[in-house]
């Protein structure tokens, strides 16, 4: 099984510009270009849920990989995050960490919110593994280095 296509600017960018022009075209006109506008925290979420999602919405905006059809997944995962963060408040309570009972029920339900956390930030590129899948090298705008091999060229008057 082959693996997922990469855009066609990441394959220019790491220099296995393998493709013809027109190949190039085709490959930008089709490619999927996420829409950016009208990105708004849904209203399910609580007022400090929102000012995270409008955060992280324009980080992922202005990487270009968060559209509007991402606006729930976006919001799973604050969801997911915040419900993680209110259960680990409570397993350092010291009337949970003292019943073991009590601190098993809690450590199931952290797990359970660390990983639906960790499965939406993977999703969203917001895990360090995903990034790496997703960044773009910086093209090098250098001058392109001189042929060392010019000299031995045959010129078409000698």
């Amino acid at each position: 099984m082959g693996r997922n296509k990469q855009p066609i600017e990441l394959v220019i960018a790491k220099g296995n510009k393998h493709l013809t022009k027109d190949e190039i075209k085709f490959r930008r006109d089709s490619e999927i270009k996420p829409i950016t506008d009208g990105i708004e925290a849904p209203s399910y979420l609580t007022k400090k849920q929102k000012e995270q999602f409008d955060k992280l919405a324009e980080k992922l905006g202005k990487l270009k990989i968060m559209g509007e059809t991402d606006i729930d997944a976006l919001a799973r995962y604050i969801i997911s995050n915040d419900f993680y963060l209110n259960v680990v408040k409570q397993l350092r309570k010291k009337e949970v960490m003292n019943d073991a009972d009590k601190s098993w029920k809690w450590s199931a339900m952290m797990d359970r919110y660390f990983k639906q956390c960790r499965t939406s930030a993977s999703d969203l590129g917001l895990t360090i593994s995903s990034r790496c899948k997703l960044v773009v090298p910086e093209i090098n705008k250098e001058a392109p280095k001189e042929n060392k091999f010019k000299k031995f060229e045959k010129t078409s008057g000698t």
